[in-house]
């Protein structure tokens, strides 16, 4: 029976779903890299959220391996190119974290146009302030959302009870427009936007792809929220706009700054854009939990177990 490695644990779904495919499952949480490199020679697949990066000398460790299963979206700590080049699938389950990003999303942006976060800090200190509170509505205003993939368009649905104009843009697509959204080209979201939502994944090219001169495009004062990829928005282009009122406000659940894990941060050591944010008080954060719900870990999983059986079925271990 081929031998597949879960270097990060998954939901039990998936554990339960793959020895019924004719996978033994071996689980290795806390080996170090060393050791996992020393033992992947007998596995054929391997399951991985972000510990570990999936690189030249991690693939050319494992000469037997034929899946590599993402539990996520990104696949930046992947080397996709020398995995197709070695004949190694990359399964990845983008579709179990939609619904709760897109809650996720629209939960950052009525905080940051309400000020909730604000307010409720405030009345804990024993302050009772409502005109400086007084908050914007979504309605009536148009929001822009870059990247029209599977979180983009989750969000464009959840938008449908605000009475609000939804446009996308997207340049890795062609008739995307749908019931939730109008497709725009660029100079169009930059020119109708009140309202920037971005879903766009990470590479290479899009890294910044948000920054100086992409914020001062739009016509009009917006309001962010990332929920994608903190290294697509320069923080420091991001920082000037909301000092010069370009930007109303932010609401961050990814920064730039985090390891490629997304587990950590080393808050004293970040640079002086990041402190800045800190202290804004028109500005969100959340710990890179969008698409971090109970339901999407059972999701992912559903949506892994799937994809490998799919993948098995059409001869992938032949």
């Amino acid at each position: 029976m081929p031998f597949t490695l879960l270097i990060d644990e998954p939901h039990p779904f998936l554990q339960e779903a793959l020895p019924a495919m004719g996978l033994k499952v071996h689980a290795c949480y806390t080996a170090s890299r060393q050791e996992i490199l020393a033992m992947l020679p007998k596995f054929v697949g391997v399951v991985v959220r972000s510990r570990l990066s999936i690189d030249r000398e991690f693939l050319d460790s494992a000469p037997a391996l034929r899946f590599i299963a993402r539990e996520g979206v990104g696949v930046e700590h992947i080397d996709t190119e020398y995995a197709a080049q070695k004949g190694v699938a990359v399964l990845t389950s983008p579709e179990g974290s939609c619904h709760t990003v897109a809650e996720h999303t629209l939960g950052l942006l009525l905080c940051l146009m309400n000020h909730l976060a604000r307010a409720d800090q405030q009345v804990r200190q024993g302050q009772w302030l409502r005109e400086p509170n007084r908050g914007y509505e979504i309605r009536g205003k148009t929001v822009g959302i870059l990247g029209y993939g599977n979180m983009g368009r989750a969000f464009a649905q959840r938008l449908q009870g605000f009475d609000c104009r939804v446009i996308a843009y997207d340049k890795y697509k062609t008739h995307y427009a749908d019931a939730y959204a109008e497709a725009v080209d660029l100079p169009g979201l930059q020119r109708e936007s009140d309202i920037l939502s971005i879903h766009i994944p990470y590479m290479p090219s899009n890294h910044h792809f948000i920054g100086e001169d992409f914020l001062e495009a739009f016509a009009k004062p917006i309001f962010l929220v990332n929920t994608a990829r903190g290294l697509v928005l320069d923080t420091a282009a991001l920082v000037r706009h909301l000092q010069s009122g370009q930007v109303r406000g932010a609401a961050l659940d990814v920064l730039e700054y985090e390891e490629t894990s997304f587990d950590f941060l080393d808050f004293p050591s970040l640079p002086a854009p990041f402190q800045y944010l800190r202290q804004a008080d028109n500005v969100v954060l959340s710990p890179h939990i969008a698409g971090w719900s109970f339901e999407s870990k059972l999701a992912h999983a559903q949506v892994l177990a799937e994809k490998i059986r799919q993948w098995i079925e059409e001869g992938g271990l032949r």
